[in-house]
């Protein structure tokens, strides 16, 4: 029973400081799409503005695994549990001083590059965040319950976007344009501030991951985790990275590109757009840990390939259904959306993590998926951009999600079933055989 509470404190932990990390990320992208290109990038015509405000988002995604690699190293050094605390302080402290920076008409060209270098910090924190959490809360979990457990910093994801939405739509329905440009965008980020500290004081009250805690006692910590990643686990590496980055498009073309699709497209002003994301949002607060279960009983891989197949039929009919200009008909093209998002997230996290094993899990996963977004969400909604720009048509943004959710069902298809397997850590001088693999799996191999 004690067991049980440390677990469940340590999952509500992950939840809410993942929620608030993904709350100053995501604000940044819903800014970007609504503000940023007119305050920061005034001089360019507005498509270009947008693109430039969304090069600005897109360098959080690359500084991101250099935020993995350096928190990796100390969560698979130090522990799992100093790193979240860490990478915390980190994302609410970049998020903050985005909400009083001055923009181009107070300082020029300075505005921008502060922007840019606030962002770098963002990306750095989550870089190392998502690892820690779902780690925390999958080396907690008991064996029939991981992908359930895993699951819910996953739901940090919709919770944060959400929020992040939520704020910036009350926002900009209770203002007009000017004064929401002037001053009223900078609320929510500044609201991080007293977030974080609601963060830090749960996360401050748990405990370490109890498997870490046995690869310390035991003497088996790896000096250099990714160098040895690198040698050990270089397929489970590809295969993560493959499993994320389609995923990871379909995501960022849903709520990130839409904004920009609506408002710019389809004529409509932004709360539309906002209030679709909100819908869909709220409705993968339930979803993602329905299919993290779900991956539990039949196992990681299915529940991942329906989700990633649904995406690549939907996405078809995603902008014919904006195109309508219907609000009714646009929330439903996004809830539909993320709902098959939602069975490919729900058991993401999980058989990431399964891949590696224990003293290596933290860089493992957090490289396999922090890479993959540089490709996946970094670039989806530049390129959605540039493809209607080009086409004049925003079927080719849908081909563009498909091909990217095939490099997923490829991935998919070349992963173990890790679902069943025991979570154990891996001793560095022996190589599992294929026989012990056939028998037991930690991400693959056995203890």
């Amino acid at each position: 029973m004690i067991k049980r509470r440390s677990a469940v404190r340590v999952v509500v932990a992950s939840l809410v400081g993942t929620s608030l990390e993904w709350y100053d990320f995501f604000l940044y992208g819903s800014a970007a799409a609504l503000v940023f290109g007119k305050l920061f990038f005034p001089t360019f015509a507005p498509l270009t503005g947008t693109l430039l405000a969304f090069a600005t988002y897109a360098v959080g995604f690359v500084a991101r695994p250099l935020g993995g690699i350096v928190f990796g190293h100390f969560g698979d050094r130090a522990g799992r549990k100093t790193v979240l605390v860490v990478t915390l302080v980190v994302m609410g402290v970049a998020t903050a001083l985005i909400g009083v920076l001055p923009t181009y008409s107070a300082i020029g060209a300075a505005a921008p590059v502060l922007l840019v270098a606030l962002r770098v910090v963002q990306g750095i924190g989550l870089g190392g965040e998502w690892g820690g959490a779902v780690l925390m809360s999958i080396e907690h979990a008991s064996p029939d319950r991981r992908g359930f457990t895993a699951s819910w910093p996953q739901v940090g994801v919709p919770a944060g976007n959400l929020l992040a939405a939520g704020v910036l739509w009350v926002m900009s329905a209770l203002l007009p344009d000017r004064e929401f440009l002037a001053w009223g965008w900078r609320v929510a980020f500044l609201l991080s501030a007293v977030l974080v500290l609601v963060g830090l004081w749960i996360r401050l009250s748990i405990s370490e991951s109890p498997l870490f805690a046995s690869v310390a006692e035991s003497g088996t910590k790896v000096r250099l985790p990714l160098v040895e990643v690198l040698r050990r686990h270089p397929r489970e590496l590809l295969v993560a990275m493959g499993a994320r980055i389609g995923t990871d498009v379909a995501f960022y073309t849903f709520v990130v590109y839409v904004l920009t699709y609506v408002t710019g497209t389809v004529k409509l002003p932004r709360e539309a757009g906002l209030a679709a994301v909100l819908v869909g949002s709220a409705g993968q607060l339930v979803l993602i840990p329905m299919f993290g279960a779900l991956s539990d009983r039949y196992g990681r891989r299915p529940v991942y390939l329906a989700g990633t197949v649904a995406a690549g039929l939907w996405v078809f009919a995603f902008f014919p259904l904006l195109d309508t200009g219907s609000r009714p008909v646009i929330v439903l093209a996004v809830a539909v959306a993320l709902l098959a998002h939602a069975a490919m997230y729900g058991p993401q996290a999980a058989l990431i993590a399964e891949l590696f094993a224990t003293e290596l899990r933290y860089s493992g996963a957090s490289m396999g998926y922090q890479v993959a977004g540089i490709l996946g969400g970094a670039l989806a909604p530049i390129i959605a951009i540039k493809l209607v720009a080009a086409t004049h048509t925003a079927l080719s943004v849908s081909w563009y999600v498909a091909a990217m959710l095939t490099i997923t069902v490829l991935a998919l298809l070349a992963a173990p079933e890790t679902a069943h397997g025991r979570l154990q850590a891996v001793p560095r001088q022996a190589a599992p055989s294929a026989q012990h693999r056939a028998a037991a799996v930690d991400g693959g191999h056995v203890g």
